[in-house]
């Protein structure tokens, strides 16, 4: 799985995309601030409905399609606009809904190594899933082999610069929880 630059309507000729994923462009998403350096990679969950896999409520949120009266648990997320640079099912495939080289929305108000704003300079993956129901091996698998991807094509990101959401805003989020294999994962990466 290589990093391209590749043409689509609604991106630049220079933007980066990811090859054997599925491309679903997010219309979240703006340019980083110049000059700045890609160096920090961002571990995330979702569900939706809470604690729900599978369907498309999550590919719906991230290009703003998703009816919030659809599930009662819908309503706090009425006009958000959210995203992550890359998705992570349950059986293991692979979305991509913004260029690596853009600023996905997906840290908030966040703070690392006393720089605010994470977004500016992070690359955000979403796991499907909850902070306390176990991940899938296809995920950690998929999860592995795109990080060790990005780390090729941004030196900067280190295993010391792989945090998770509630690393960077932990008054705000718990993701991706205690079910999540801190040991396995960044034992895997070598």
């Amino acid at each position: 799985m290589a990093a391209t630059n590749k043409h689509t309507s609604a991106n630049s000729p220079d933007d980066i995309w990811l090859d054997d994923v599925i491309r679903v462009v997010s219309p979240n998403y703006n340019q980083r601030p110049a000059n700045t350096p890609i160096d920090l990679l961002v571990i995330h969950n979702i569900s939706l409905p809470a604690g729900e896999f599978g369907g498309k409520a999550v590919e719906q949120l991230f290009t703003n399609c998703l009816d919030c009266r659809s599930h009662p648990s819908f309503g706090d997320l009425e006009g958000l606009k959210v995203s992550a640079h890359l998705f992570i099912n349950r059986p293991g495939e692979i979305y991509q809904f913004v260029a690596l080289n853009q600023r996905a929305w997906h840290a908030g108000q966040s703070q690392f190594a006393s720089r605010d704003n994470c977004n500016d300079f992070s690359i955000g993956i979403e796991l499907e899933g909850t902070d306390d129901c176990p991940y899938t091996d296809a995920q950690y698998q998929q999860l592995v082999t795109v990080t060790q991807q990005l780390m090729m094509r941004y030196p900067g990101i280190t295993v010391e610069k792989i945090v998770g959401h509630s690393d960077i805003a932990p008054e705000r989020k718990t993701d991706p929880g205690p079910a999540f294999d801190w040991h396995r994962y960044r034992q895997a990466l070598g």
